[in-house]
């Protein structure tokens, strides 16, 4: 049979018009997925500032703009993942073992470990936290954060990598969780005690902690995961807990970068290099004109203000002199009449009492002359210093290490660019959007208890509940349905919900996981501000929850304690870490006597963990109790009652 001269294959192209028509269903399942993580956070921020407190939302329109570049950013970003990294991860993850020794296993858990905490997005909130550290209050905190932010971010990426290259080991030698978890959280209560017992120190306690929690985000956990359960599928053993094992690494990823900054700071405070000490090499900050306008002086142990023009102004037209005022006089002639002391012609000093410290939001936080383009630009370059070496590494390993190629027609390529640009401009988005939203905020809860001037204004209002405990309970429960409302809202809860429903075999519902989750969630961040309201050192917040959950994970079984564990990394998700850091340093800006708003995020995690196991153990002994007493399945019982009663 002949065949015609036609054409090896048609190929059919389509215009622009027919491609936006394929792509938008995909593009917009992906974006609302996207908003489903957020909706409920701004929504609920949004309406307690208008609401509750009873201000504006101050540059609303551009925070807007920012919220939609946010989802628009992490739409590109987690498709970037699931097409760029996360094929290479699971494909080295599962090969890697099989054919490399430990040598090679260990380095390169350590080099991947690393290289993806400089590729999350909550790494670049972190640097950029320091310009709302005052120097003079803080000087090791504010060292940290600007003097020595690069050292920061590497003790934390090394901290990372020891902690998965720990992990692999553990899965190889089947080291139950606990064996590992209680002995590095006893270092790190040890080493915080030590350090709460120091000024300098204690300053730096809320950021190491925070920074636990700010490394198990969305390029850290499937990475390190996917090595993970590579090497149990090759070692084919659990650590007591069967299918559990691929649980766990993520724990140690939060532990070992709290060790590390503890160490760095405490390297840097031996050597008296920071801010103010001896050896410091930096340069001294000179407070700007909004920073000076509040100071004060100190006179026989009363802080003292200028007082201002319109205050004097003011005394010449009424007389009033202004409130909390301080009189002195001097010189004169002094004579006793009649049982009175009579001074002539003295010199009359009228002092105002310095009542209020209030802290304005640095420019670095917020710029309004800045350009996007410029931000954008800037935005873009960090996003190719954190993706590029990233995958670059996991390529080289690919093909000089384990000589293997990467099939035909996959799209790492499309997902790289796609995790670059969704990058960038999710932290253009976190800029101009959730940092000022939740700094705003952050800065406005206070008005519920104490005096505070809300942030863009350049006067004080409040407390609007008083100064008492009401207040003060008040933002408690604002803090605390924030945390449980978003932690609901995280997608990965709902996937780590249905793992454990499906390892327990419906032991552990996934519903009642998600509650648990979410209320520990709440009960942290509502412990958080429990601390910065009333001004409590976080040491005492950290030792008691954590001591519980010592005594918990030594009593549950291992596969509660991996999961129950790992649950606190579903809390920082990229919305949660920059939003809820934007609002803790807004919060402890104005709060009298506190001098930083870190630790929030500490506590967040210990929550889940807290309420997750208690959970666990509450439904293992009902479970122990029915087969004890030998019930029977309700269900059976039931049907039975029925039958019996057809018969009669």
């Amino acid at each position: 049979m002949n065949t015609p001269n036609t054409p090896e294959s048609p190929r059919f192209r389509l215009g622009l018009q027919d491609t936006f028509r394929l792509l938008w269903p995909y593009g917009k399942r992906n974006f609302m997925s996207q908003i489903e993580g957020i909706w409920f956070i701004v929504f609920y921020l949004i309406i307690f500032q208008l609401l509750v407190l009873q201000l504006p939302i101050v540059y609303a329109a551009m925070i807007a703009v920012g919220i939609f570049i946010v989802a628009i950013g992490l739409m590109f970003f987690m498709e970037g993942l699931r097409l760029g990294l996360m094929p290479l991860g699971e494909i080295i993850g599962s090969i890697l073992p099989r054919k490399s020794g430990m040598p090679i296993i260990l380095l390169f858990a350590f080099l991947l470990g690393a290289g993806a905490t400089f590729a999350e997005p909550a790494i670049a909130v972190l640097k950029a936290a320091g310009s709302g550290v005052l120097p003079d209050q803080s000087p090791l905190l504010y060292s940290l954060l600007n003097d020595f932010s690069g050292q920061l971010v590497s003790s934390v990426g090394v901290g990372v990598g020891l902690a998965v290259m720990l992990g692999v080991l553990r899965f190889f030698y089947a080291w139950p969780l606990k064996f590992l978890a209680i002995p590095a959280v006893l270092v790190l209560l040890t080493l915080s005690f030590y350090f709460s017992q120091t000024p300098e120190l204690r300053d730096v306690l809320g950021l190491a902690w925070d920074c636990g929690a700010v490394t198990t985000g969305p390029v850290t956990v499937p990475l390190v995961l996917a090595l993970g359960l590579g090497v149990c599928r090759v070692v084919s053993s659990g650590n007591g807990g069967g299918g559990h094992s691929g649980f766990g690494i993520v724990t140690l990823a939060s532990l070992f970068p709290i060790l590390a900054v503890l160490l760095l700071s405490l390297y840097h405070y031996t050597n008296n290099d920071y801010y103010g000490a001896s050896n410091y090499k930096g340069s001294v900050v000179v407070a700007t004109q909004s920073e000076t306008k509040n100071t004060s002086t100190t006179e026989a142990g009363v802080k003292l203000v200028a007082i201002s023009e319109n205050e004097f102004n003011e005394y010449l037209k009424s007389g009033s002199l202004p409130d909390d005022y301080k009189l002195d006089f001097n010189g004169g002639k002094a004579e006793l009449v009649d049982g009175k002391i009579i001074v002539t012609d003295p010199n009359l000093i009228v002092k105002k009492v310095y009542s209020r410290d209030f802290k304005v939001i640095d420019d670095k936080t917020w710029d309004t002359e800045s350009s996007v383009f410029e931000q954008f630009k800037e935005a873009f370059i960090g996003a190719l210093r954190a993706i590029i070496p990233l995958c670059l590494f996991l390529y080289f390993v690919l093909r000089l290490v384990l000589k293997q190629r990467l099939d035909k027609g996959n799209d790492v390529g499309i997902g790289v660019t796609f995790a670059l640009v969704g990058m960038a401009l999710f932290s253009l988005g976190i800029t101009l959007g959730l940092t000022p939203l939740g700094g705003q905020l952050g800065s406005n809860v206070p008005l519920a208890f104490a005096e505070v001037v809300p942030w863009g204004s350049d006067y004080s209002e409040g407390p609007l509940f008083g100064d008492g405990h009401t207040g003060k309970l008040v933002a408690i429960g604002f803090a605390f349905f924030l945390g449980y409302g978003a932690t609901l809202a995280e997608p990965a809860l709902n996937a780590l919900g249905d793992t454990v429903e499906r390892i327990t075999v419906g032991a552990f519902r996934k519903k009642l996981l998600m509650q648990a989750v979410a209320i520990g969630v709440g009960l942290g961040i509502g412990a958080g501000i429990v601390k910065m309201a009333y001004n409590l050192p976080l040491i005492w917040m950290l030792i008691p929850p954590y001591a519980l959950v010592l005594l918990l994970t030594w009593r549950a079984p291992d596969s509660f304690v991996n999961f129950g564990w790992d649950s606190a990394g579903v809390t920082t998700g990229p919305i949660t870490v920059p939003l809820v850091l934007a609002m803790g340093l807004g919060v402890g800006a104005n709060v009298p006597g506190v001098t930083d708003g870190f630790g929030i995020l500490a506590l967040a995690s210990v929550g889940p963990i807290m309420t997750v196991l208690t959970v666990g153990l509450y439904t293992q002994r009902n479970e122990r109790i029915a087969e004890q007493n030998n019930l029977p399945d309700p269900s059976i019982e039931l049907d039975s009652e029925t039958t019996e009663l057809g018969r009669t």
